[in-house]
């Protein structure tokens, strides 16, 4: 992220892809040891970019993939803490009950009811949360009263959505067809507005290294916010466009900017063809 200077951001929020999750990103990576280097070499540059004392949040979760379950959770934590980043907090993004992703594990029993055939369905994924050393609250007094005034936290809204718990009741984006997203592994809205509004200021910048359909920049934008995205999958450009309202006219000085870089690469079209194959060995089992 050679674009972005030293301690200038003030929150990340993503979502990194899914381990060669088999109807998102299969065989995206060659192995688990891929990814978890990623997630290291991320890390390192991650530290330098974030502001001291600001916040850094994945929205992830462990991965099935080929009847193993690889340790996601627990192996970006620790990559993390290895790169001198404080462990702050995890919180559980609930799912409702009646959506399930990939299949109802748990139905295994009902065609075998017997002791060692029991795997659960998942409703949830994690949002972990870290922080580049401590915070110093004395900034808060530096801003402006404007600038305080227009980032207070709702109180009414943050009692009555329950945003104190540790378990976030949130629908996730359904796959519907027609959608702007569609054939996209992306979270909702909610979940960036939410970190967004908690650990930012009016002004300041928010990043997302692994932008996918531009929901978090879509986001800070609405609220007030700047923000630095990075998509590798240059056949997702016209979808981040047209979410972020690139094409509209406003009346407010808002400035997007777009480079191209030289490692992007063309994923969508390839990993949509292998997700249906993968479907079609699926109904075929």
């Amino acid at each position: 992220m050679a674009e972005i200077p030293s301690n200038s951001v003030h929150l990340m929020v993503t979502s990194p892809p899914y381990y060669n999750a088999p109807f998102d990103y299969p065989d995206l990576f060659k192995d688990y040891g891929e990814f978890v280097q990623l997630m290291r070499d991320f890390a390192k540059e991650l530290y330098r970019v974030l502001a001291k004392g600001r916040i850094a949040a994945f929205v992830t979760d462990d991965m099935l993939v080929k009847s193993i379950k690889y340790p996601v959770v627990a192996d970006i934590t620790k990559v993390m803490v290895e790169s001198d980043f404080r462990y702050r907090d995890r919180i559980v993004w609930r799912k409702p009950e009646g959506y399930i992703r990939i299949s109802r594990r748990s139905g295994v029993v009902l065609q075998h009811p017997y002791p060692m055939y029991f795997y659960p369905d998942n409703i949830q994924e994690s949002i972990i949360i870290f922080q580049k050393g401590k915070f110093d609250y004395r900034y808060i007094k530096k801003l402006s009263q404007t600038v305080r005034d227009a980032s207070k936290i709702d109180t009414k809204e943050y009692q009555a959505s329950k945003w104190y718990l540790t378990v976030w009741d949130v629908t996730n984006v359904l796959p519907l067809e027609g959608r702007l997203e569609e054939g996209i592994a992306a979270f909702p809205e909610e979940i960036p507005r939410r970190l967004i509004k908690l650990f930012t200021f009016v002004g300041e910048t928010v990043l997302d290294p692994f932008l996918g359909s531009g929901t978090t920049t879509k986001v800070a934008k609405e609220l007030g916010r700047n923000s630095y995205g990075y998509e590798i999958d240059l056949e997702l450009r016209d979808i981040i466009l047209e979410k972020v309202g690139y094409n509209q006219r406003t009346l407010t000085n808002e400035r997007i900017e777009v480079l191209v870089r030289e490692d992007a690469r063309k994923l969508r079209n390839f990993l949509q063809e292998r997700v249906r194959k993968q479907r079609s060995v699926t109904k075929k089992a």
